[in-house]
């Protein structure tokens, strides 16, 4: 039973299809937690090689999921996805600070998107089950968080592997999909 079930309840029409964007770097936890929405089973994610979008049809949502960071030269084509969002979700590996000015260029880069422009994000700081994560304000802090003006966003710490934290941060995204579609 994944998360996506219960998540269709809270939706304001529930025949309308959420699409959401799962974007992050490579490594940072993308599969491990789609397959906590979709209920896939959690031990066999192969990596996603070369261009490879991966798309989850699951109870009414729609989910995108790609790694960004590195080839440059795909990146023209990933607006296609762009188009009609309802929610992006940025997922980042907390524990992994060598990368979070490279993820934090990402996902500015993301929010400067003109076909994303007003789409609410949602930021996983995954992997908090490790001892190194860093908390979910300190990354808040480190991306400039607080100067995102043209959108709702929300910081929330989790662990992809445990599942902690998942659903508090899927609630949200149900609360700002039903009033962004009013």
């Amino acid at each position: 039973q994944g998360l996506l079930s219960i998540l269709r309840k809270l939706k304001s029409t529930p025949d309308q299809e959420v699409r959401i964007l799962l974007l992050g770097l490579d490594n940072g936890g993308k599969t491990t937690l789609l397959k906590q929405l979709a209920s896939e089973d959690i031990s066999h994610i192969t990596p996603t090689q070369g261009f490879n979008i991966k798309s989850v049809q699951s109870q009414g949502f729609k989910l995108n999921v790609w790694d960004i960071g590195g080839q440059r030269k795909i990146r023209p084509y990933w607006r296609n996805y762009f188009e009609n969002t309802d929610v992006l979700i940025y997922v980042i590996d907390s524990a992994d600070r060598k990368r979070f000015e490279e993820t934090g260029q990402e996902l500015a880069e993301l929010l400067d998107e003109e076909k994303l422009s007003g789409v609410p994000v949602l930021i996983f700081a995954n992997k908090q089950d490790l001892l190194t994560a860093a908390p979910a304000s300190e990354i808040a802090e480190g991306l400039n968080l607080h100067t995102i003006r043209d959108r709702m966003w929300q910081i929330q710490s989790c662990s992809a592997l445990t599942g902690e934290g998942i659903q508090e941060g899927m609630n949200w995204v149900c609360k700002s999909v039903n009033s962004k579609k009013k």
